[in-house]
Protein backbone atom coordinates (compact mmCIF):
# COMPACT_ATOMS: atom_id res chain seq x y z
CA UNK A 1 0.00 0.00 0.00
CA UNK A 2 1.15 3.57 -0.98
CA UNK A 3 1.28 6.10 2.48
CA UNK A 4 0.82 9.09 2.47
CA UNK A 5 2.74 11.25 5.77
CA UNK A 6 1.53 14.87 6.36
CA UNK A 7 3.76 16.50 8.93
CA UNK A 8 7.69 16.54 8.85
CA UNK A 9 8.38 17.45 12.26
CA UNK A 10 10.19 15.21 14.66
CA UNK A 11 7.17 12.99 15.06
CA UNK A 12 6.96 13.20 11.35
CA UNK A 13 11.14 11.99 11.00
CA UNK A 14 10.31 8.98 13.27
CA UNK A 15 6.85 7.68 11.40
CA UNK A 16 8.58 8.52 7.96
CA UNK A 17 11.85 6.40 9.33
CA UNK A 18 9.85 3.32 10.45
CA UNK A 19 7.28 3.07 7.80
CA UNK A 20 10.61 3.10 5.48
CA UNK A 21 11.77 0.08 7.36
CA UNK A 22 8.09 -1.36 6.29
CA UNK A 23 9.13 -0.43 2.24
CA UNK A 24 9.37 -4.27 0.23
CA UNK A 25 7.18 -5.76 3.14
CA UNK A 26 3.98 -3.72 3.72
CA UNK A 27 4.39 -0.87 2.32
CA UNK A 28 4.98 -0.02 -1.20
CA UNK A 29 5.90 3.57 -1.30
CA UNK A 30 5.86 6.83 1.33
CA UNK A 31 5.37 10.23 0.35
CA UNK A 32 6.05 13.23 3.04
CA UNK A 33 4.18 16.12 2.25
CA UNK A 34 4.19 19.31 4.70
CA UNK A 35 3.50 23.25 4.70
CA UNK A 36 7.66 23.40 3.93
CA UNK A 37 8.69 20.79 1.46
CA UNK A 38 12.52 21.56 2.22
CA UNK A 39 11.95 19.92 5.91
CA UNK A 40 10.53 16.69 4.18
CA UNK A 41 13.39 16.89 1.93
CA UNK A 42 15.95 16.86 4.61
CA UNK A 43 14.19 13.92 6.05
CA UNK A 44 14.03 12.26 3.02
CA UNK A 45 17.88 12.66 2.25
CA UNK A 46 18.67 11.30 5.91
CA UNK A 47 16.73 8.07 4.96
CA UNK A 48 18.13 7.57 2.27
CA UNK A 49 21.29 7.87 3.65
CA UNK A 50 20.97 5.78 6.41
CA UNK A 51 18.79 3.15 5.13
CA UNK A 52 18.78 3.31 1.54
CA UNK A 53 14.87 3.85 0.78
CA UNK A 54 13.45 6.45 -1.02
CA UNK A 55 11.12 9.31 -0.10
CA UNK A 56 8.87 10.93 -2.26
CA UNK A 57 8.16 14.81 -1.07
CA UNK A 58 5.84 17.83 -1.63
CA UNK A 59 4.42 20.40 -0.15
CA UNK A 60 0.49 21.19 1.07
CA UNK A 61 -0.72 23.60 3.20
CA UNK A 62 -3.26 21.16 4.98
CA UNK A 63 -5.44 23.56 6.07
CA UNK A 64 -6.83 24.17 2.65
CA UNK A 65 -9.07 20.67 1.63
CA UNK A 66 -8.62 21.19 -2.06
CA UNK A 67 -4.53 20.90 -1.66
CA UNK A 68 -5.34 17.75 0.12
CA UNK A 69 -7.53 16.35 -2.25
CA UNK A 70 -4.91 17.15 -5.34
CA UNK A 71 -1.70 15.55 -3.61
CA UNK A 72 -3.91 12.31 -2.49
CA UNK A 73 -5.68 12.06 -6.33
CA UNK A 74 -1.60 12.66 -7.63
CA UNK A 75 -0.14 10.23 -5.53
CA UNK A 76 -2.56 7.89 -5.13
CA UNK A 77 -2.22 6.70 -1.41
CA UNK A 78 -3.98 3.92 0.42
CA UNK A 79 -3.50 5.27 3.49
CA UNK A 80 -2.89 9.27 4.57
CA UNK A 81 -1.03 9.77 8.02
CA UNK A 82 -1.64 12.74 9.75
CA UNK A 83 0.96 14.13 11.86
CA UNK A 84 0.12 17.76 11.01
CA UNK A 85 -1.09 20.14 14.19
CA UNK A 86 -4.35 18.64 16.07
CA UNK A 87 -6.11 21.93 14.34
CA UNK A 88 -6.03 20.12 10.95
CA UNK A 89 -7.39 17.02 11.84
CA UNK A 90 -10.73 17.56 9.67
CA UNK A 91 -9.41 19.20 7.22
CA UNK A 92 -7.18 16.41 6.37
CA UNK A 93 -10.12 13.91 7.17
CA UNK A 94 -12.57 16.07 4.82
CA UNK A 95 -10.02 15.20 2.12
CA UNK A 96 -9.43 11.16 2.86
CA UNK A 97 -13.60 10.86 2.44
CA UNK A 98 -13.49 13.31 -1.05
CA UNK A 99 -11.19 10.55 -2.19
CA UNK A 100 -12.00 7.25 -0.14
CA UNK A 101 -8.62 7.13 1.38
CA UNK A 102 -7.72 5.67 4.90
CA UNK A 103 -6.55 7.80 7.95
CA UNK A 104 -4.88 7.82 10.59
CA UNK A 105 -3.51 10.59 13.78
CA UNK A 106 -1.59 10.90 17.00
CA UNK A 107 -3.88 13.42 18.55
CA UNK A 108 -7.65 14.51 18.51
CA UNK A 109 -8.73 17.57 16.72
CA UNK A 110 -8.86 21.09 18.66
CA UNK A 111 -10.26 24.47 17.51
CA UNK A 112 -7.69 26.84 16.87
CA UNK A 113 -9.67 29.84 19.24
CA UNK A 114 -10.75 26.77 22.15
CA UNK A 115 -8.42 25.53 23.97
CA UNK A 116 -10.19 22.22 24.06
CA UNK A 117 -9.09 18.87 22.60
CA UNK A 118 -12.14 16.04 22.38
CA UNK A 119 -12.96 13.40 20.14
CA UNK A 120 -16.53 14.65 19.42
CA UNK A 121 -15.74 15.97 16.54
CA UNK A 122 -14.04 13.15 14.72
CA UNK A 123 -16.45 10.37 16.24
CA UNK A 124 -19.42 12.90 14.30
CA UNK A 125 -17.53 11.40 10.95
CA UNK A 126 -17.63 8.00 12.12
CA UNK A 127 -21.25 7.19 9.62
CA UNK A 128 -19.57 8.74 6.81
CA UNK A 129 -16.82 6.60 7.00
CA UNK A 130 -18.30 3.94 6.66
CA UNK A 131 -20.34 4.30 4.57
CA UNK A 132 -17.85 4.87 2.08
CA UNK A 133 -15.91 1.64 3.10
CA UNK A 134 -13.11 3.65 4.97
CA UNK A 135 -11.70 3.61 8.08
CA UNK A 136 -9.78 6.30 10.52
CA UNK A 137 -7.92 5.71 13.34
CA UNK A 138 -7.91 8.17 16.39
CA UNK A 139 -4.86 9.04 18.60
CA UNK A 140 -2.22 6.26 17.21
CA UNK A 141 0.58 7.68 19.40
CA UNK A 142 1.90 6.76 22.48
CA UNK A 143 -0.40 9.13 25.17
CA UNK A 144 -3.23 8.60 23.54
CA UNK A 145 -2.37 5.72 21.87
CA UNK A 146 0.24 3.09 23.66
CA UNK A 147 -1.84 3.67 26.58
CA UNK A 148 -4.93 3.17 25.34
CA UNK A 149 -3.76 -0.56 23.98
CA UNK A 150 -2.13 -1.00 26.95
CA UNK A 151 -5.46 -0.74 28.72
CA UNK A 152 -7.42 -3.03 26.80
CA UNK A 153 -4.47 -5.79 26.86
CA UNK A 154 -5.34 -5.06 31.32
CA UNK A 155 -8.94 -5.73 30.33
CA UNK A 156 -8.83 -8.51 27.80
CA UNK A 157 -6.12 -10.40 29.45
CA UNK A 158 -5.28 -9.86 33.10
CA UNK A 159 -8.05 -8.15 35.20
CA UNK A 160 -11.99 -9.50 35.22
CA UNK A 161 -12.79 -6.21 36.27
CA UNK A 162 -10.92 -2.65 36.10
CA UNK A 163 -11.46 -0.03 38.77
CA UNK A 164 -8.93 2.35 38.62
CA UNK A 165 -6.26 3.29 35.85
CA UNK A 166 -3.80 6.31 36.49
CA UNK A 167 -1.74 6.73 33.35
CA UNK A 168 1.61 8.14 33.97
CA UNK A 169 3.90 10.11 31.86
CA UNK A 170 7.23 11.17 33.25
CA UNK A 171 9.81 12.75 30.65
CA UNK A 172 13.06 12.94 33.01
CA UNK A 173 15.44 13.82 30.03
CA UNK A 174 17.22 17.47 30.39
CA UNK A 175 17.95 19.57 27.54
CA UNK A 176 20.30 22.12 29.50
CA UNK A 177 17.78 24.86 28.40
CA UNK A 178 16.18 27.52 30.29
CA UNK A 179 12.89 27.04 29.13
CA UNK A 180 11.65 24.69 25.93
CA UNK A 181 8.85 22.32 25.73
CA UNK A 182 9.57 19.19 24.23
CA UNK A 183 6.72 19.45 21.48
CA UNK A 184 5.02 21.94 19.71
CA UNK A 185 5.09 24.60 22.00
CA UNK A 186 1.45 26.09 20.99
CA UNK A 187 -0.09 22.88 21.85
CA UNK A 188 1.87 21.69 24.99
CA UNK A 189 0.74 24.78 26.87
CA UNK A 190 -2.63 25.03 26.05
CA UNK A 191 -2.48 21.24 27.16
CA UNK A 192 -1.39 22.07 30.18
CA UNK A 193 -2.93 25.24 30.85
CA UNK A 194 -6.52 24.11 30.53
CA UNK A 195 -8.19 22.97 33.89
CA UNK A 196 -7.48 19.54 35.17
CA UNK A 197 -10.07 16.81 34.60
CA UNK A 198 -10.54 13.46 35.61
CA UNK A 199 -13.29 10.45 35.25
CA UNK A 200 -14.96 9.45 38.19
CA UNK A 201 -17.71 6.24 37.72
CA UNK A 202 -19.92 8.98 35.64
CA UNK A 203 -18.75 12.28 35.12
CA UNK A 204 -15.87 14.30 35.35
CA UNK A 205 -14.61 15.82 37.99
CA UNK A 206 -12.68 19.53 37.28
CA UNK A 207 -9.76 20.84 39.45
CA UNK A 208 -7.90 23.97 38.70
CA UNK A 209 -4.74 23.22 36.23
CA UNK A 210 -1.93 22.08 37.79
CA UNK A 211 -3.24 22.42 41.15
CA UNK A 212 -2.52 18.23 42.29
CA UNK A 213 0.46 17.02 42.53
CA UNK A 214 2.46 14.17 44.23
CA UNK A 215 5.34 11.99 44.01
CA UNK A 216 6.02 8.80 42.29
CA UNK A 217 8.99 6.78 42.45
CA UNK A 218 9.82 5.62 38.41
CA UNK A 219 11.39 2.16 37.54
CA UNK A 220 15.14 1.43 36.14
CA UNK A 221 16.75 4.47 37.76
CA UNK A 222 14.69 7.13 37.10
CA UNK A 223 13.20 7.52 40.62
CA UNK A 224 10.63 10.30 42.35
CA UNK A 225 9.31 12.54 40.49
CA UNK A 226 6.60 14.94 41.03
CA UNK A 227 3.64 14.21 38.92
CA UNK A 228 0.59 16.91 38.21
CA UNK A 229 -3.14 15.65 37.39
CA UNK A 230 -3.88 17.13 33.56
CA UNK A 231 -7.27 16.35 31.13
CA UNK A 232 -6.03 14.04 28.40
CA UNK A 233 -7.79 12.86 25.97
CA UNK A 234 -7.09 9.63 25.90
CA UNK A 235 -9.67 9.08 29.17
CA UNK A 236 -12.73 10.22 26.85
CA UNK A 237 -12.89 7.57 25.19
CA UNK A 238 -11.45 4.50 27.52
CA UNK A 239 -14.21 5.73 29.57
CA UNK A 240 -16.54 5.39 26.69
CA UNK A 241 -15.28 2.06 25.61
CA UNK A 242 -14.09 0.31 29.02
CA UNK A 243 -15.42 -0.51 31.61
CA UNK A 244 -13.69 1.64 34.05
CA UNK A 245 -14.31 3.29 37.46
CA UNK A 246 -11.81 6.07 37.54
CA UNK A 247 -9.66 7.64 35.04
CA UNK A 248 -6.65 9.90 35.64
CA UNK A 249 -3.78 11.41 34.01
CA UNK A 250 -0.41 12.52 35.22
CA UNK A 251 2.58 13.96 33.89
CA UNK A 252 6.02 15.42 35.53
CA UNK A 253 6.79 18.64 35.42
CA UNK A 254 9.87 20.14 37.09
CA UNK A 255 9.93 23.03 39.38
CA UNK A 256 11.88 25.00 36.93
CA UNK A 257 9.72 24.63 33.90
CA UNK A 258 6.70 25.38 36.27
CA UNK A 259 8.43 28.40 37.22
CA UNK A 260 9.02 30.06 33.87
CA UNK A 261 4.97 28.73 33.11
CA UNK A 262 3.86 31.07 35.80
CA UNK A 263 5.75 34.20 35.17
CA UNK A 264 4.69 33.82 31.13
CA UNK A 265 0.95 32.82 32.14
CA UNK A 266 0.80 36.34 34.71
CA UNK A 267 2.26 38.22 32.13
CA UNK A 268 -0.31 37.34 29.11
CA UNK A 269 2.53 35.44 27.34
CA UNK A 270 0.11 31.91 27.48
CA UNK A 271 -3.07 33.85 26.12
CA UNK A 272 -4.70 32.42 22.67
CA UNK A 273 -6.83 35.98 22.51
CA UNK A 274 -5.05 37.83 19.86
CA UNK A 275 -3.85 41.16 20.75
CA UNK A 276 -3.36 44.48 18.53
CA UNK A 277 0.66 45.32 17.89
CA UNK A 278 1.50 47.34 15.55
CA UNK A 279 -2.05 47.64 13.62
CA UNK A 280 -1.82 43.59 13.49
CA UNK A 281 -4.06 41.23 15.42
CA UNK A 282 -1.44 37.87 16.90
CA UNK A 283 -2.23 35.69 19.55
CA UNK A 284 0.61 36.03 22.28
CA UNK A 285 0.75 32.21 22.61
CA UNK A 286 2.17 32.13 18.55
CA UNK A 287 4.45 34.67 19.53
CA UNK A 288 5.74 32.77 22.30
CA UNK A 289 5.95 29.41 20.64
CA UNK A 290 8.40 31.56 17.50
CA UNK A 291 10.98 32.58 20.00
CA UNK A 292 11.06 29.20 21.91
CA UNK A 293 13.96 26.90 21.01
CA UNK A 294 12.29 24.02 18.05
CA UNK A 295 11.55 21.16 19.67
CA UNK A 296 13.76 19.31 16.57
CA UNK A 297 16.62 21.50 18.00
CA UNK A 298 16.46 19.55 21.20
CA UNK A 299 17.53 16.28 19.80
CA UNK A 300 20.99 16.18 19.91
CA UNK A 301 20.96 18.05 23.26
CA UNK A 302 18.75 15.69 25.36
CA UNK A 303 20.11 13.20 27.97
CA UNK A 304 18.25 10.65 30.20
CA UNK A 305 14.89 8.45 30.02
CA UNK A 306 11.20 8.78 29.33
CA UNK A 307 8.49 6.27 31.37
CA UNK A 308 5.11 6.32 30.17
CA UNK A 309 2.69 3.84 31.08
CA UNK A 310 -0.18 2.46 33.59
CA UNK A 311 -1.14 1.53 36.72
CA UNK A 312 -4.06 -0.34 36.61
CA UNK A 313 -6.10 -2.17 39.68
CA UNK A 314 -9.00 -4.63 39.62
CA UNK A 315 -10.11 -7.86 40.74
CA UNK A 316 -8.82 -11.10 39.09
CA UNK A 317 -10.68 -14.57 40.26
CA UNK A 318 -12.55 -12.49 42.99
CA UNK A 319 -9.04 -11.12 44.40
CA UNK A 320 -7.41 -7.63 43.93
CA UNK A 321 -4.58 -6.82 41.62
CA UNK A 322 -2.54 -4.32 40.74
CA UNK A 323 -0.46 -3.87 37.53
CA UNK A 324 2.17 -1.73 36.15
CA UNK A 325 2.39 -1.65 32.37
CA UNK A 326 4.81 0.91 31.20
CA UNK A 327 7.59 1.73 28.30
CA UNK A 328 11.28 3.24 28.83
CA UNK A 329 12.43 4.85 25.95
CA UNK A 330 16.22 6.24 25.87
CA UNK A 331 16.56 10.22 24.31
CA UNK A 332 20.31 9.83 22.64
CA UNK A 333 19.49 6.27 21.48
CA UNK A 334 15.96 7.75 20.17
CA UNK A 335 18.27 10.66 18.82
CA UNK A 336 20.77 7.97 17.60
CA UNK A 337 18.32 5.80 15.60
CA UNK A 338 16.29 8.38 14.02
CA UNK A 339 17.23 12.17 14.50
CA UNK A 340 14.68 12.70 17.33
CA UNK A 341 14.59 12.72 21.08
CA UNK A 342 12.55 10.26 22.62
CA UNK A 343 9.17 12.30 22.77
CA UNK A 344 8.78 11.96 19.08
CA UNK A 345 9.86 8.58 19.02
CA UNK A 346 7.71 7.55 21.20
CA UNK A 347 4.76 9.17 19.18
CA UNK A 348 5.88 8.52 16.31
CA UNK A 349 6.76 4.62 16.11
CA UNK A 350 3.50 4.28 17.55
CA UNK A 351 2.55 5.85 14.45
CA UNK A 352 4.24 3.29 12.07
CA UNK A 353 2.52 0.72 13.72
CA UNK A 354 -0.57 1.40 13.88
CA UNK A 355 -0.33 2.01 9.84
CA UNK A 356 1.07 -1.08 9.87
CA UNK A 357 -2.20 -2.82 11.75
CA UNK A 358 -4.19 -0.98 8.97
CA UNK A 359 -2.38 -2.25 6.20
CA UNK A 360 -2.31 -5.75 6.94
CA UNK A 361 -5.40 -5.97 8.09
CA UNK A 362 -5.07 -6.72 11.82
CA UNK A 363 -7.18 -3.36 12.62
CA UNK A 364 -9.44 -2.66 9.39
CA UNK A 365 -12.98 -2.02 9.58
CA UNK A 366 -14.58 1.34 7.76
CA UNK A 367 -15.68 3.51 10.19
CA UNK A 368 -13.73 5.89 13.31
CA UNK A 369 -12.25 3.77 16.13
CA UNK A 370 -9.76 4.51 19.00
CA UNK A 371 -7.31 2.09 19.63
CA UNK A 372 -8.61 0.44 22.58
CA UNK A 373 -11.67 -0.77 20.39
CA UNK A 374 -8.83 -3.43 18.47
CA UNK A 375 -7.03 -6.99 19.41
CA UNK A 376 -3.90 -5.23 21.43
CA UNK A 377 -1.74 -8.41 20.50
CA UNK A 378 -0.78 -7.54 17.22
CA UNK A 379 0.13 -4.37 17.93
CA UNK A 380 2.50 -4.83 20.97
CA UNK A 381 4.63 -7.64 19.25
CA UNK A 382 5.13 -4.94 16.42
CA UNK A 383 5.39 -2.15 18.65
CA UNK A 384 8.53 -4.17 21.03
CA UNK A 385 10.12 -5.42 17.10
CA UNK A 386 10.03 -1.65 16.42
CA UNK A 387 12.03 -0.34 19.38
CA UNK A 388 9.32 0.23 22.24
CA UNK A 389 9.42 -3.03 24.60
CA UNK A 390 7.07 -2.94 26.85
CA UNK A 391 7.13 -4.03 30.75
CA UNK A 392 4.38 -5.47 32.76
CA UNK A 393 5.05 -6.12 37.06
CA UNK A 394 2.52 -6.53 39.74
CA UNK A 395 2.58 -3.50 41.88
CA UNK A 396 2.58 -3.30 45.23
CA UNK A 397 0.50 0.45 45.74
CA UNK A 398 1.46 0.36 49.70
CA UNK A 399 4.84 2.11 48.63
CA UNK A 400 2.73 5.07 46.91
CA UNK A 401 2.25 8.45 48.78
CA UNK A 402 -1.24 8.41 49.92
CA UNK A 403 -1.24 11.97 50.31
CA UNK A 404 -2.33 14.48 47.36
CA UNK A 405 -3.14 18.56 48.27
CA UNK A 406 -7.19 18.07 48.03
CA UNK A 407 -9.33 15.36 47.81
CA UNK A 408 -8.68 13.80 44.65
CA UNK A 409 -7.66 10.46 44.62
CA UNK A 410 -4.19 9.64 44.76
CA UNK A 411 -1.92 7.58 42.25
CA UNK A 412 -2.81 4.29 43.02
CA UNK A 413 -5.96 4.56 45.36
CA UNK A 414 -9.67 3.22 43.70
Amino acid sequence: MKVLIVGAGGVGRVATCKLAEMIGESVDEITLASRTEEKCRAIASDISEKLGKTIHTAQVDADEVPEMVSLIRDFQPGLVVNLALPYQDLTIMDACLETGVHYLDTANYEPRDTPKFEYHWQWAYHDRFASNGIMALLGSGFDPGVTNVFCAHAASNIFDTIDTIDIIDCNAGDHGLPFATNFNPEINIREITQPGRWWNVDHWEEIEAMSVHQSFDFPEGIGPKDIYLLYHEEMESLSKHLDIQKIRFWMTFSEKYLTHLRVLENVGMTSIEPVDFNGQQIAPLEFLKAVLPEPASLGPLTKGKTCIGCLIRGTKDGQPKTHYIYNICDHESAYAETGAQAISYTTGVPAAVGARMMIDGHWMKPGVWNMEQFSPDPFLKELAQRGLPWTEVEFDCSTLATQTNNNTPSVGAS
